[in-house]
């Protein structure tokens, strides 16, 4: 209750503090921004169809977008949802339960295959019957999952393996369900309000504080693990109790449960919006529908998606760079290890990694406003290819800030994908939308996996390993191998910024 106390404060703080400190800003001329730009450059309407609803801007906490209910929900829910205690030991927490490294790589397979199946549908299930109800059930869902993880048995292996089946698919459904329906009404509540040109803003918050959210699950669920660090705090207190490893491994998962419950509570008090319902675009109809008005709006979406040149190319270079960067934030205790950092800091630097959270999405939020999407393009570009180049290199200790570097990238990807597309989409299809960033987000990290694990397998083949270890070979390798994200990176780049000159002349 601690942690939702402070976010209700961060978010009351925003409420009361940020009209002010925006009003001088709003009254001075402002700079073309990225608006503008794509209505004179590329014949772009941002808010093509928003009819916004007449709010009184005399009352200065109308100017911010915090007070809407349905904003201050969105972010506590995504912080509830997306920070988990038991992130920093997930790997070491199933193999501690008794499944062995290849029952945990299946059930990751299952869990990934769970959202690419369910991602799409469950997108333009929102559409259809309420983004509301959708994520009522992603709430259910992680709250059920949580508590299949709490209660799940040690010693039978075969119903062991058979709870955490479950809890994966159940786990897969809630991220596809939340995934696009969050976004989704909350934007179209800042539309509701005409503050639709807020949105950035709200983007900046939701990453500031799922990052702090972040450092803390990452530093209390690793530090709850860690039987002899319980057994000398409780000792602290005056309690001779010694703490196992079968009693402390489910430390995170009870603390992550209490998340679910708050997550649900989050959920539960959010209000279905429809911005204009006779404005073509955004809610021609009143939520209902049946599963044959799902496949129509999937497949008008997808065709709406392939002949809007701007949305394509923005969820194109998002699907590069995100496939790209997280399969070597995957590999990153890997590379870690290679850079000579010892092993017992790699949770502190899942938590330094957050720490650019607390600015990157401001930065983001003022080039955004400021400067057109190619710019945005280009400097997310620099960033993530000068990381990667750095990392190549595999220097000792140093080689932590090019990681640094590149892994800045990521949010400001997430940053100007999420900022561009709900410009673009109208209300009726923005959940189906956002779902299709989504599957092609995972399409593309699970192509890159195989893709790589290939090149790895066909380096071994070829790799003179005599009288080396294992793990010896296991780190050749994929120092030599490293060079492939960069070069991937750029050549990716390329041609897609080929493809998007392209698509540019194409109409719309």
């Amino acid at each position: 209750m601690a942690i939702a106390s402070f976010l209700a404060f961060i978010l009351k703080n925003h409420v009361l503090y940020y009209p002010l400190c925006v009003q001088a800003r709003r009254a001075a001329p402002r700079r073309t921004g990225s608006g503008k730009i794509l209505r004179e450059r590329y014949g772009f309407n941002l808010q093509s169809g928003d009819r916004p609803l007449k709010t009184d801007m005399s009352d200065p906490a109308a100017h911010s977008p915090f007070s809407v209910n349905n904003v201050r929900m969105f972010i506590a829910f995504r912080v509830f949802f997306n920070c988990r205690f038991y992130y920093p030991i997930f790997t070491v927490l199933f193999l501690d339960f008794g499944l062995t490294v290849a029952q945990f790589s299946i059930l990751n397979a299952v869990w990934a295959a769970t959202i690419v199946m369910a991602e799409v549908p469950s997108g333009a299930l929102a559409d259809i019957i309420g983004r509301r109800r959708l994520l009522v059930f992603a709430a259910v869902s992680m709250l059920v999952e949580m508590a299949i993880f709490c209660i799940a048995p040690m010693g039978n292996i075969p119903l062991l393996f058979s709870f955490f089946l479950v809890n994966r698919v159940l786990s897969g459904l809630a991220e596809a369900a939340a995934s696009g329906a969050d976004e989704a009404i909350a934007y179209d509540a800042l539309q509701a309000r005409g503050m639709a040109d807020q949105w950035g803003r709200v983007l900046d918050v939701q990453m500031r504080l799922r990052s702090v959210m972040f450092i803390l699950t990452m530093t209390i669920g690793a530090a709850v693990y860690d039987p002899d660090l319980m057994t000398r705090m409780a000792s602290a207190v005056g309690s001779d109790h010694v703490f196992i490893q079968s009693q402390t491994l489910r430390f995170p998962l009870y603390l992550t449960f209490l998340l679910a419950v708050l997550a649900l509570a989050a959920v539960l008090r959010l209000e279905e919006i429809c911005p204009a319902p006779e404005a073509d675009g955004t809610c021609e109809k009143p939520f209902g529908g049946s599963a044959m008005d799902a496949f129509r709006l999937t497949l008008s979406t997808g065709g709406w998606i392939l002949k809007t040149p701007f949305v394509l190319a923005v969820i194109l270079f998002g699907m590069l760079f995100d496939g790209i960067l997280r399969m070597v934030i995957t590999l990153a205790s890997q590379y870690y290890r290679l850079v000579d950092l010892p092993e017992s800091v790699f949770g502190i630097l899942g938590s330094v990694m957050a720490v650019a959270g607390l600015f990157i999405p401001r930065l983001a939020l003022r080039i955004a406003e400021n400067r057109s999407p190619a710019f945005c393009l280009w400097t997310t570009a620099a960033t993530a290819l000068a990381g990667l180049c750095g990392m190549a290199f595999f220097w000792p200790i140093a080689g932590l800030f090019p990681a640094l570097v590149a892994f800045s990238a990521l949010y400001m990807v997430g940053f100007y994908v999420s900022y561009f597309v709900n410009q673009q989409a109208s209300s009726s299809r923005r959940a189906t939308v956002l779902s299709f960033k989504g599957l092609a987000y995972n399409l593309s990290y699970g192509f890159i996996g195989l893709v790589y694990a290939g090149l790895l397998e066909a380096k071994k083949a070829g790799f003179d390993a005599v009288g080396m270890p294992p793990q010896g070979v296991e780190n050749m390798v994929f120092r030599d191998t490293f060079f492939w994200f960069p070069l991937s990176l750029a050549a990716g780049l390329v041609l897609m910024s080929a493809g998007a000159l392209v698509l540019r002349n194409r109409k719309p």
